[in-house]
């Protein structure tokens, strides 16, 4: 059920909140043990949240926008009185006496919280496999991954165990995961969306952004947080524009550029490539131009990409010291020796592995050599991109070169794990909206997503376009028959 559908209903009094709260607890409760999307789920705050909005309603007063929807929320977002953990040891018992900017716009629009999701720890990953207590599964298949960081938010949603999520992109860890997942994920422009409370990676590159089962309901969840926060001198003071306006607007004289470096490379799989197409193809049928277009240094984002992170999650995890709070080794013999315990017993190996080369990078004799020359490289595909965007609205790419790969396939490999970032990876270090919308499957029965990419602050296009094709296409309609997910 669409999320104005579910108003129109609540409002009817044809349903209440605590039924559709009650109906997603036994969806967890019954399927979560074989997909692990939830760290915590918040059944009592749940219940007590939705029957105070029936009660509300009983009592004649007007509804806010989220009335009764039940969201989980990835697990790098601070949540007052609730645990924060960022799948990590490090934060295992640590609970946010501060909500974050993104959340509490939520409840302030009357969204219930049902959970706290599953992410790979610190969101430093692409599969949801190095979270600190145990993975998620694909609920399409649940040998295969969900995809990363935020494959538990995108798991939830396409498993039915809520409607909607919040999730967070460094490089793509909303659009890979909603790809894998065969669901609606939206990484908004840098500094749309407040990051106050936001347990931070890579500061330059952290956008939260919401997954759902439909471009409609993205755009819901995006009026909600979206807007100026003046705890956070990075987030825009744009006005915010009404992101559902748009929506049933054609294509019709649009032009969608499809950027050619991303159908080229080694690594596509052909499957990919061909769902991907034939959406560009469907594009063009409803009325919009393709246009050829070459972003020349697309591919070097992701090289670029693993300079600036690691350097960023370097300075940004240097606090877990093991004094102020966090987890705190036993029996170090000194200071010195307590903090490097502490981090060494509290990381993972993947945080680990990120912080020693974020480290290498700043220091000196290679400040220059590495992270500077990554700055610079940065500013060229933001250029290839203002190039791009001087003849065309929109660009189209595939979301990940492959659909959902197998659980511990890349375990050995980091490398291989991080080309899973390839293709979306650009829109971050960029700064630019970016959407991936579900467009076939494979042989297997695994779902395919395109993404769109949008300029800055140009969300309401981009919904457009992306809804547009999402009604055409009706992916969901030719799902294979014995899927997990729920009729």
């Amino acid at each position: 059920m669409a999320i104005a559908e579910w108003r129109q209903q609540l409002e009817r009094g044809e349903v209440s909140a605590r039924e559709l709260t009650d109906h997603h607890l036994a969806r967890i409760e019954a399927v979560d043990p074989s997909v692990h999307a939830f760290l915590e789920v918040t059944a009592d705050r749940a219940r007590a949240d939705a029957d105070r909005l029936d009660e509300a309603r009983a009592a004649g007063e007007d509804l806010p926008p989220l009335a009764g929807v039940p969201i989980a929320i990835k697990d790098n977002l601070c949540t007052k009185g609730i645990r924060t953990t960022c799948s990590s040891r490090m934060l295992e018992s640590f609970v946010p006496p501060y909500e974050s900017t993104v959340t509490d716009r939520l409840w302030r629009a009357g969204a219930v919280l049902i959970g706290k999701t599953n992410l790979d720890e610190f969101a430093m990953g692409g599969s949801t496999e190095t979270s600190a207590f145990g993975p998620t599964a694909n609920p399409w298949n649940t040998g295969h991954v969900p995809g990363g960081s935020s494959g538990g938010s995108a798991a939830a949603v396409a498993a039915g165990e809520c409607m909607a999520s919040l999730g967070s992109d460094t490089g793509g860890s909303i659009r890979q995961p909603a790809s894998f997942c065969g669901v609606v994920g939206l990484k908004p422009t840098y500094g749309r969306v407040s990051r106050y409370g936001l347990v931070a990676f890579a500061s330059s590159l952290d956008q939260v952004g919401p997954f759902a089962t439909s471009v409609s309901d993205a755009a819901e969840l995006l009026q909600a947080i979206a807007g100026e926060d003046p705890r956070d001198s990075t987030c825009l003071k744009a006005p915010v524009p009404n992101y559902r306006d748009r929506l049933g607007r054609s294509v019709s004289g649009l032009r969608i550029g499809v950027v050619r470096e991303c159908f080229d490379q080694e690594g596509l799989d052909p499957q990919v490539k061909a769902s991907v197409l034939a959406a560009a193809d469907l594009l063009q049928s409803l009325g919009a131009e393709l246009v050829d277009v070459s972003c020349p240094r697309f591919n070097d984002g992701i090289a670029t990409y693993y300079v600036i992170a690691p350097s960023e999650a370097s300075a940004n995890l240097a606090r877990y010291d093991g004094v102020k709070y966090g987890f705190r080794a036993e029996d170090a013999s000194s200071l010195a020796a307590m903090t490097a315990q502490s981090r060494a017993e509290g990381f993972g190996s993947e945080v680990q592995r990120r912080i020693l080369i974020g480290t290498y990078a700043l220091s000196a004799g290679y400040v220059d050599a590495y992270y500077r020359k990554a700055q610079q490289v940065r500013t060229l595909i933001r250029r290839d991109f203002e190039t791009a965007f001087a003849s065309v609205d929109v660009l189209l790419t595939p979301t990940a070169p492959s659909t959902a790969f197998a659980a511990g396939a890349h375990a050995d490999d980091p490398l291989a794990m991080y080309l899973a970032d390839l293709l979306t990876i650009p829109a971050n270090l960029a700064g630019l909206p970016a959407i991936n919308v579900p467009c076939g499957f494979d042989s297997e029965g695994l779902p395919i997503g395109v993404q769109l990419i949008g300029n800055v602050l140009e969300e309401p296009l981009l919904l457009q376009v992306a809804h547009q094709y999402e009604q055409s296409a009706d992916v969901m309609a030719r799902r294979p028959e014995g899927s997990f997910i729920p009729a």
